[in-house]
């Protein structure tokens, strides 16, 4: 039987009567917008990560655009204020900096971790940078003692983009101090639950996590068209909102993301000790927290694996194909030469790594992974 990348369809029927019977509640009581349902996954969502608050919106991208657009509205930031960001990113990282008016600054990726190298932020950081947006890029936490001590004697906002990463934690090297949740070590972090993520809602969703009530307040405002109390609109908002249905279906995974986690770190163990392919290169154990959103495979010989295994039943995806600073919609940077994001956009293949794979199916694939020639 083929092998999907990752099947929604299998991933929800884990859980399949208990979000039923959560979604029946939401369509009986006649509530879907700004409900209870709404009030009790943020918090506990919030209590899961380990934050004060938890603000409910739209998606992840609105997640991120939305902290930025409230740091403006407090005055830290400006119009024309530099934001780090790695540079081989998900693209929406990058828009939620330049939708509001601030340049994204790229920062090139460590080869070994695929997360923004900390030995190069200090060089790109200059009068006008304002923040670090660090994405915990493929399910690893990208944080470091070294990048928070950074923020700090620059003031810079550290905001977290956890979209691939939910359930990760910070091992922090004090072992005197208790482990973090990413989404809990920034300022402010943004969550995406599309429905493919390790939490994934029935459609899109996605949240803000933050200690700041100010700033919590200032995101659920503009996110609710800039209306904190109704017809009084103090700003130029937005609608971005998540429904009750999306929180209550959430509710009910979340319970269960630690289990998924553990299976996914389980599989990506077996492919770390058993694939021995010298054509690959595969990610290894280097004391960081990973929760496994993707498990990229790296090779010269991408599109040729990415065949091989489709025509023996395996589904793979890209991510991602072309680098943000190669794509039309961010032409001034067609100039920029980025060797490492380069080379990372060039041979990365996702294989499958989720909560509903068999042992049976994650030993065909390593079988196949080991045959490749």
């Amino acid at each position: 039987m083929p092998i999907d990348y990752l099947s929604l369809q299998r991933i929800t029927a884990m859980h399949a009567d208990e979000i039923q019977q959560a979604v029946r509640q939401v369509v009986d009581c006649g509530w879907y917008l700004q409900g209870q349902h709404i009030r009790d996954f943020e918090k506990q969502y919030a209590d899961y990560i380990g934050t004060r608050f938890c603000v409910t919106c739209a998606n992840g991208l609105d997640a991120l655009t939305l902290i930025l657009r409230a740091y403006i509205e407090q005055g830290v930031m400006k119009q024309g204020d530099e934001v780090i960001v790695p540079a081989n990113t998900y693209i929406a990282s990058i828009l939620a900096i330049s939708e509001n008016g601030l340049t994204p600054v790229l920062v090139e990726p460590d080869i070994r971790t695929l997360e923004i190298d900390e030995t190069r932020i200090e060089q790109a950081i200059t009068p006008r940078t304002r923040g670090l947006m660090l994405v915990h890029l493929y399910g690893r936490c990208a944080y470091t003692e070294t990048i928070g001590a950074l923020c700090q004697r620059h003031q810079l906002k550290l905001i977290e983009d956890n979209a691939q990463a939910h359930g990760c934690s910070f091992l922090p090297s004090d072992s005197h101090d208790q482990p973090r949740k990413t989404g809990s070590l920034g300022h402010a972090a943004g969550h995406s639950f599309y429905p493919g993520k390790n939490l994934g809602a029935l459609g899109d969703a996605g949240c803000v996590t933050t200690d700041d009530e100010s700033l919590a307040q200032l995101v659920r405002t503009l996110a609710n068209y800039g209306s904190s109390r109704k017809y009084v609109f103090p700003y130029r908002g937005r609608n971005s909102r998540m429904d009750e249905l999306q929180a209550a279906v959430l509710s009910v995974k979340l319970r269960y993301l630690d289990a998924a986690n553990s299976r996914r770190k389980t599989i990506a163990d077996r492919y770390m000790q058993a694939v021995s392919n010298p054509l690959l290169t595969l990610p290894t154990h280097d004391g960081c927290d990973n929760v496994w959103h993707i498990f990229p495979v790296l090779t010269p010989q991408r599109d040729r694996l990415q065949q091989y295994l489709k025509e023996n039943g395996i589904g793979t995806v890209i991510h991602y194909p072309i680098p943000p600073h190669q794509q039309d919609c961010y032409r001034e940077w067609s100039h920029l030469s980025l060797p490492v994001t380069e080379r990372i956009h060039n041979e990365e293949l996702s294989i499958p790594c989720n909560e509903a794979m068999t042992d049976e199916e994650v030993t065909t694939i390593i079988e196949l992974l080991n045959a490749f020639e």
